[in-house]
C-alpha cells in the first residue's frame, strides 16, 4: 500500500470510531430514531444528485435491503446507544461481521470454516466479558439492542450479495431514501415529544448529525470504497477494527467513560474474535456483491 492508500486506510476507522462520541451526544439531544431519520434524510439529498437513476432491480433490492441495514440496522443501534455508553457500543458493533458469516451461510450457501466458527464464538465471548463489570449490568439492554442493530445489518449486507451487484454511492443513497420514513414512523409510534425537542436542540447535536452524515458516512464510505478498489482485501480490512479502539480512547477523553478493565478485555477478545473471521476468501466474497471492482486495482 502506498502512502496515501495507508492514510486513507487510518481516516475511516478515525472517522467511524469518532462517530461512536458524536453520535453519542446527539441522540442525547434528539430523540435516537428521529436523529436516524434525519440522518439518511441528508445523506440522501447529498447523494441522490449524484447517484443516477437506478432500474427497477436496484430500487426494489434498495427497498428491501433498507429495512435491514437501515431501519432497523440504526434504529436499533442508535436507541441502544442512547440508553449506553458510547464505548460498549463500539465493541458490540463488532458483531456486524459475525453476523454477517452466519446469515451467509443458509442465504447465500458459504459455508464458514472451523477456523470461522472459532472466530464468532470467540467475537460472543468478548461481548460476555465486556458485560462481566458490575458498572455494565445497567447496559445490559442497550447492548441487546445493538446487537440487534449488528445482526440486521449482518442481514442487510448478505442481501447486498444475494441481490447485487451495486454501484456502492447509488446503493447507500436509494438505501436512506427508503430508510428515513421507516425511522420517521418508529419514532412517530415509540417516541414522544420528538418536535419540541428538535426546536430546542443545541447547534452540538445538529454538528453531530452533520458528522454522522458527512464524514461517517459520504467521507469514510467512500474513501473505504475508493480503497477495495485499490487493495487486496486482506491489507484492508483489518483497518476497521481500528475503530473500536478510537471509539474507546475518544469515549474516555471526550465523554469521560470508565475504561474499565473488563471492557478493554471484552473488546480485546471480540476483535480477536472478528479478526478471525476475516479470512480472505470470505471478505472478498462480501465485498464483491457491493462492488464488481472490488478485486481490480486502478492506477
Amino acid at each position: 500500500m502506498s502512502r496515501t492508500e495507508v492514510g486513507a486506510a487510518l481516516l475511516v476507522p478515525l472517522f467511524w470510531g469518532l462517530q461512536f462520541v458524536t453520535t453519542k451526544l446527539g441522540v442525547e439531544a434528539i430523540a435516537p430514531l428521529m436523529f436516524g431519520a434525519l440522518r439518511f434524510a441528508v445523506v440522501a439529498m447529498l447523494l441522490l444528485p449524484f447517484a443516477g437513476k437506478p432500474s427497477r432491480k436496484e430500487l426494489t433490492a434498495a427497498a428491501l435491503i433498507s429495512v435491514f441495514f437501515g431501519g432497523l440496522g440504526f434504529g436499533l443501534y442508535f436507541a441502544g446507544l442512547h440508553l449506553g455508553s458510547a464505548s460498549l457500543s463500539a465493541v458490540v458493533a463488532q458483531l456486524m461481521t459475525p453476523f454477517t458469516v452466519l446469515f451467509a451461510w443458509p442465504l447465500v450457501g458459504e459455508r464458514p470454516s472451523p477456523r470461522v466458527l472459532l472466530g464468532i464464538a470467540v467475537a460472543f465471548a468478548g461481548i460476555a466479558t465486556a458485560l462481566f463489570d458490575p458498572d455494565q449490568a445497567a447496559s445490559v439492554a442497550a447492548a441487546v439492542l445493538v446487537a440487534g442493530g449488528a445482526a440486521a445489518q449482518g442481514l442487510g449486507t448478505v442481501l447486498i450479495k444475494r441481490l447485487g451487484p451495486f454501484k456502492p454511492m447509488r446503493l447507500i443513497a436509494w438505501m436512506s431514501l427508503f430508510a428515513m420514513p421507516q425511522l420517521l414512523l418508529a419514532s412517530a409510534w415509540f417516541e414522544h415529544d420528538q418536535f419540541p425537542t428538535l426546536r430546542h436542540a443545541p447547534a452540538f447535536a445538529w454538528m453531530s448529525l452533520a458528522y454522522a452524515a458527512v464524514f461517517g458516512t459520504v467521507v469514510a464510505f467512500g474513501l473505504w470504497f475508493w480503497l477495495v478498489g485499490r487493495c487486496s482485501l486482506a491489507r484492508v480490512a483489518p483497518f476497521a477494527l481500528l475503530q473500536t479502539v478510537v471509539a474507546i480512547a475518544a469515549s474516555v477523553v471526550f465523554l469521560g467513560e470508565s475504561a474499565t478493565p473488563s471492557l478493554i478485555a471484552g473488546a480485546m477478545v471480540c476483535l480477536a474474535g472478528v479478526a478471525l473471521t476475516q479470512s480472505h476468501r470470505t471478505a472478498a466474497h462480501t465485498t464483491h456483491a457491493v462492488s464488481p471492482s472490488a478485486h481490480r486495482r486502478t492506477d
